[in-house]
């Protein structure tokens, strides 16, 4: 394995890691139907590092699994693997507009993850919840873990990012000039 390779393999681990330990630290805020995943602002990331990509996704699955070992999941195992994959489509979207700015931001690649989930977590809480889909059931479900979303990927995000950015640690922690 050459040395790229295992920096960027230890970059997704740390990032899984994190993940998961943001959103276990308070597991109240981070399941159910007003949810705010703080975890959810290292959605930023891929901007960074193609290595936030599938770090990401494991830091869900696993925070997932132990949310749903704790009972703290309502949504269950769907949410394991469903929530999981929304977490890898929307990290590799948001790597792909990593590049589109708005004033010096990354604004647009703060919404996969706000869109997805709230399209796919507002699904499975719709069903698993409430046992039947209705369109208006529905459409409140995903609203409010998009408001959650947009909060945590876009406001916390885009600090975390600038935070990053302007500081210079983005360079020093992924070795790596400025996106």
């Amino acid at each position: 394995m050459t040395h790229k390779a295992l920096r960027r393999l230890v970059e997704g681990a740390l990032i899984a890691a994190m993940y998961a330990a943001l959103t276990l630290a308070v597991p109240a805020a981070s399941f159910g139907l007003a949810q705010l995943r703080v975890a959810e602002m290292l959605t930023i990331l891929p901007v960074f590092t193609p290595a936030a990509i599938p770090g990401l996704a494991v830091g869900c699955a696993l925070s997932n699994v132990v949310g749903l070992a704790l009972g703290a999941n309502l949504a269950g195992a769907w949410d394991v693997l469903c929530g999981s994959l929304a977490t890898l489509a929307a990290a590799a979207l948001t790597y792909a507009l990593r590049g589109v700015k708005w004033r010096g931001l990354p604004v647009l690649a703060t919404l996969p993850p706000v869109v997805i989930n709230a399209v796919v977590v507002g699904l499975e809480l719709t069903l698993v919840l409430f046992g039947e889909f209705t369109l208006p059931l529905y459409l409140f479900n995903g609203l409010q873990v998009g408001v959650g979303q947009l909060v945590a990927c876009t406001v916390c995000g885009l600090v975390l990012y600038a935070a990053l950015d302007k500081s210079g640690a983005a360079k020093g922690l992924f070795g790596q000039a400025k996106p």
